[in-house]
C-alpha cells in the first residue's frame, strides 16, 4: 500500500509540483494551505509523513507543528524559505525530521523523503559492500572493482550502479533513476540515464555490446542481473 504525504505550503505552484514528483515516486499524496487546514487533513488522512511549510497564512506551520506533535509522532520535513541558522535549529530542536530551505530540488525532495520513512520505519543501514558476480561495490570506499581491478567511475555512474546493485533483479524505470542518481541536477531528461548506462557498461562489461551484469529491459528501463555470476 502507498505511503500518504500530507504536503502543507499555501503556494499552489510549489504544491503542484511537489505533488507531481512525490506521486511520480509512488505516493499517495494529499495537500493543505494553512495549518488548520492541515490538522484536519491529518486527523483524517493520518499522512505517513508531513512536508510543512512555515510561513502561511492563519495558523502556520509552527502553530501545526506544535498541536500535531501532541497527537502524533509522524515524521515532518519542513520546507521553508527561512535560511536562518537559528529557525533551522529550532525546528531540529523541537523534533522535525528534516529541514528543507527554498528554493529546492523536487528530486532532492523525494530522495529525502524516502531516508526519513526508512529512518522512522527502523530499516536497518545499507550494506557497506554490494556484491555481484565479479562486481564488487563499496559504499564507504566509493570504489568499484570488476574481476580484482578497480575501475575509474564517475560519480554518476557508481550512483548509478549502486541504485541497481542495491536492488537486484527490480527493473527501475528512467525516471526513478534520475530521481535517484540526478536528484540535484536541474534540466535533465529520461534519455540522459542511457548515455550514463552505455559509459557504465564500456568500465563493468567484458562486451558492453552484449551486458551481462546492467541489462536492459525493453519498454520499462533497466536492472542488475539477479542471476550474475562471475565472469
Amino acid at each position: 500500500m502507498s505511503k500518504t504525504i500530507l504536503v502543507v505550503d499555501d503556494e499552489p505552484e510549489i504544491v503542484r509540483f511537489v505533488r507531481a514528483y512525490l506521486e511520480d515516486a509512488g505516493y499517495r499524496v494529499v495537500v493543505a494551505s494553512e495549518g488548520q487546514e492541515a490538522l484536519f487533513v491529518a486527523r483524517h488522512e493520518k499522512p505517513d509523513l508531513v512536508i510543512l511549510d512555515l510561513m502561511m497564512p492563519g495558523m502556520d506551520g509552527w502553530g501545526f507543528f506544535r498541536r500535531y506533535r501532541q497527537e502524533r509522532d509522524t515524521p515532518i520535513i519542513m520546507l521553508t524559505a527561512r535560511v536562518e541558522e537559528s529557525d533551522q535549529v529550532l525546528g531540529l530542536e523541537l523534533g522535525a525530521d528534516d529541514y528543507v530551505t527554498k528554493p529546492f530540488s523536487p528530486r532532492a525532495l523525494v530522495a529525502r523523503v524516502r531516508a526519513v520513512l526508512r529512518r522512522a520505519q527502523g530499516e536497518p543501514p545499507p550494506a557497506a559492500v554490494l556484491r555481484g558476480g565479479n562486481v564488487v561495490l563499496d559504499r564507504e570506499a566509493h570504489t568499484v572493482v570488476v574481476g580484482g581491478q578497480e575501475v575509474d567511475l564517475t560519480p554518476t555512474e557508481f550512483d548509478l550502479l549502486e541504485a541497481l546493485m542495491a536492488a537486484p533483479g527490480r527493473v527501475f524505470t528512467r525516471a526513478e533513476l534520475l530521481d535517484r542518481v540526478l536528484g540535484d541536477e536541474a534540466d535533465v531528461f529520461e534519455r540522459t540515464v542511457d548515455a550514463h548506462v552505455k559509459n557504465l557498461r564500456r568500465k563493468i562489461e567484458s562486451d558492453p555490446a552484449a551486458p551481462h551484469y546492467v541489462l536492459t529491459v525493453r519498454g520499462a528501463g533497466y536492472k542488475f542481473n539477479e542471476d550474475a555470476d562471475a565472469r
